[in-house]
């Protein structure tokens, strides 16, 4: 459970929170399912992290802190892992707020996983728990339980849906024969995708978390290089377990820990079916924790205090003030 300082602190930014980084007299940014972007003259993309909440293809809220807590993970992140693939952060002139090479995106993503589990129509366990064994182009054994870990890392690529749209799972041979990606390119990506969880499940393990499952996405820059983009490693993009618990509850067939969106995923599930019926407004309190846990997740993967902005500036004035600036 967050502490009460922490939990008191959400509930009093339930309101400073940024839904868009659209402004009267500024260009119309890209809309994405989280992200904002501005296009630059000079090849430079403004990523604005906005504080929406998407699940099950979905936006459902805003949570106080997320967009500052996405930036600053990923910051870290590309700097941890700088040496295992170049990356387009360029600088982090806001909170919220990353300065990047814009690139040609590739249209696959990926996503490595480690764990059989999941909620979702893309993850592994549903189609598991259905009797599928053939999935994006890989065959798994009988006899394994929900949370169980997998007996080896796993590729499972999607095609990327826009806002609003759903993802599509993807075999290898399909990504290439469709002419998504060539072979070449697709043994790169693939390769920098396992290098990257390699070293995040590692780091991860020293704070004592599992990453559980993460997605990727690369695009290409004007040089060729393929480049790590968006975001790596965050709570909305990666699972993450409590390690110390995770043996006992697994034997009990409870859930793990979590500090990600699979939280904010599970409570929905628990009451509705999220891809045929509508989702239910989500209690105030219910956002408060969720955002203590992306709070504990920053913390306890780069070891640094959260630092919230000023109540004295609130998160739209503080941001159009950065933004104006590049134009």
């Amino acid at each position: 459970m967050p502490s009460p300082e922490l939990s008191a602190l959400i509930a009093a930014r339930l309101s400073d929170v940024i839904t868009d980084a659209a402004f009267d007299d500024l260009p119309s940014p890209v809309r994405g399912k989280v992200r904002d972007a501005y296009d630059l003259p000079d090849g430079r993309r403004l990523l604005v992290a906005t504080d929406r909440q998407s699940a099950f293809d979905q936006v459902l809220a805003a949570v106080p802190f997320k967009g500052q807590v996405l930036t600053a993970t990923t910051q870290f992140w590309f700097r941890a892992t700088a040496d295992v693939a170049p990356n387009h952060l360029i600088d982090v002139p806001d909170p919220n707020v990353m300065v990047v090479r814009r690139l040609d995106m590739l249209p696959v993503e990926v996503v490595v996983r480690d764990y059989l589990t999941g909620t979702t129509a893309t993850s592994i366990w549903p189609r598991y728990a259905a009797g599928d064994r053939r999935m994006y182009g890989l065959t798994l054994p009988d006899g394994l339980s929900r949370n169980e870990k997998l007996p080896e890392t796993i590729l499972t690529p999607t095609t990327k849906g826009a806002a609003g749209a759903h993802d599509e799972p993807i075999g290898p041979r399909d990504i290439i024969d469709r002419g998504l990606m060539t072979a070449a390119d697709w043994d790169q990506v693939s390769a920098l995708a396992m290098a990257l969880f390699a070293r995040g499940r590692a780091i991860a393990a020293e704070r004592g978390l599992i990453l559980v499952d993460t997605k990727y996405e690369f695009g290409r820059d004007s040089d060729g290089r393929i480049l790590i983009a968006d975001e790596i490693h965050t709570p909305d993009s990666s699972r993450y377990w409590r390690a110390a618990s995770y043996g006992e509850r697994f034997a009990a067939g409870d859930d793990p820990e979590t500090l990600d969106k699979d939280f904010l995923r599970r409570w929905i599930a628990a009451r509705c079916d999220p891809y045929r019926q509508p989702i239910p407004e989500i209690p105030a309190q219910t956002l408060v924790e969720f955002a203590a846990r992306y709070v504990e997740l920053y913390e306890t993967v780069t070891g640094e205090t959260f630092m919230p902005p000023s109540p004295d500036s609130p998160v739209r004035k503080r941001l159009h003030r950065c933004l104006k600036r590049f134009f």
